[in-house]
């Protein structure tokens, strides 16, 4: 078979099961770009020259599903990461309302699926980072309450109750309060989130969890030494928990010769006194003026394709996704410039003697089921247990007791 052919073929499937990719950063990219004026920068018209997100690209792309990601940076804390979390939420919604043809809301399986029925791109909300609760169970309940489905525990930095991946250790992974805090998302219906974790922190949310944990965008330990992918013992007790990890498409989590560059080009945006997460227009004239004096390496459709060919051998094919993190990252694969590429890597995956039901299951099955089985075990907790006001312990003296 041509490869024309077996993209056409991967262009059929998709148009049964579609994708349901678990993070996309377009609201911060919006905020970034044009401080959430939508009129300014209408994903319903062409955005490829600022964004990798719009809608006549998600349709080209096969996407079926979407979780956004409603997050904001380790730099805001406290009410302030609350406030901006809440703004995050705010623009999905408006974005939910001003393109209704095409995206439809979902907070359940059963809406994902009815979105899919419509033809409509069912769209979720995963907030991206614990500090965005502020060591708060109620801001957690508030935040399910307005539709945010997953919760990532940590952004780059630890917060008080759980370690990241990307920073010194602190608590050796969850305190007592971040073992509630996964307790409590259980009893809620939303879905635990470990990507950007240490290893510690996935462990121990492993052995806390009653539902299935994801990965809503990280990829192989073992295929590409960074900190941000996941190891192979714990994508082995993804088959008992019923997780998915849905591998991410950053260049410099999945080629390993992009690690080295991608620190250089990091340094360089800070030398100039940007963040290195800034996506910008000035950032990225920087980052193009590096390249020009060193260019950099670059993954393909193929790169992602190893990490998943491992993922389904360490943790089964029932416990696989994709999780693009498009908006989110400065660089992306060749053949996976955007949300369009899609269909690329179910291509190379076709190449490779991927089944159509295996591919199903990747690109849609195994997502709706885990959010299936985290509702079922939400509606026997909730039976059984009451919402937890805990807090953290090096809080408890500020907390009123009795009054």
């Amino acid at each position: 078979m041509s490869a024309a052919d077996r993209l056409e073929e991967a262009r059929a499937l998709l148009a049964d099961h579609p994708v349901a990719d678990g993070h996309n950063d377009l609201p911060w990219a919006l905020r970034e770009h044009v401080r959430y004026d939508l009129d300014r920068m209408d994903i319903g018209a062409d955005q490829s020259a600022a964004l990798h997100t719009d809608l006549a690209r998600l349709r080209a792309g096969g996407v079926g599903a979407q979780f956004w990601s409603v997050y904001v940076p380790c730099r805001l804390a406290g009410d302030d990461a609350v406030s901006a979390t809440l703004e995050q939420i705010d623009i999905v919604d408006q974005l939910l309302e001003r393109y209704a043809a095409d995206l439809a809301p979902a907070r359940t399986a059963d809406d994902m699926e009815a979105a899919r029925a419509q033809g409509r791109i069912a769209s979720l909300k995963g907030a991206e980072g614990g500090h965005s609760i502020n060591n708060s169970l109620g801001t957690l309940r508030a935040l399910h309450a307005l539709g945010v489905r997953y919760m990532t525990l940590t952004h780059n930095d630890n917060n008080d109750w759980a370690d990241s991946a990307t920073d010194a250790p602190r608590v050796g992974g969850l305190s007592a309060f971040g073992r509630q805090v996964v307790r409590e998302m259980n009893r809620c219906g939303m879905l635990v989130d470990l990507s950007h974790v240490a290893a510690t922190t996935m462990r121990d949310a492993l052995d806390t969890s009653a539902a299935p944990v994801i990965f809503s965008h990280s990829s192989a330990l073992a295929v590409c030494d960074h900190p941000r992918n996941v190891p192979d013992d714990v994508l082995e007790r993804l088959s008992a928990n019923g997780g998915v990890a849905m591998a991410t498409f950053v260049p410099k989590f999945i080629l390993p010769a992009a690690v080295e560059w991608t620190a250089r080009a990091d340094a360089n945006l800070r030398a100039h006194g940007l963040d290195h997460l800034d996506t910008t227009e000035r950032a990225m004239a920087l980052h193009r003026a590096f390249e020009e004096a060193d260019p950099r390496p670059v993954a393909t459709a193929a790169t992602v394709a190893d990490h998943l060919d491992h993922m389904r051998e360490v943790a089964g094919i029932d416990h696989i996704g994709i999780g693009g993190d498009y908006d989110g990252t400065a660089f992306t694969p060749a053949g996976l410039d955007d949300v369009a590429g899609y269909p690329n890597l179910v291509a190379e995956l076709l190449h490779r003697g991927w089944s159509h039901p295996d591919l199903a299951k990747l690109t849609w099955s195994n997502a709706v089921r885990a959010l299936r089985d985290a509702e079922a075990v939400s509606r026997d907790l909730k039976g059984r247990t009451a919402p937890s006001n805990a807090t953290p312990a090096s809080l408890d003296t500020l907390v009123p007791q009795g009054a």
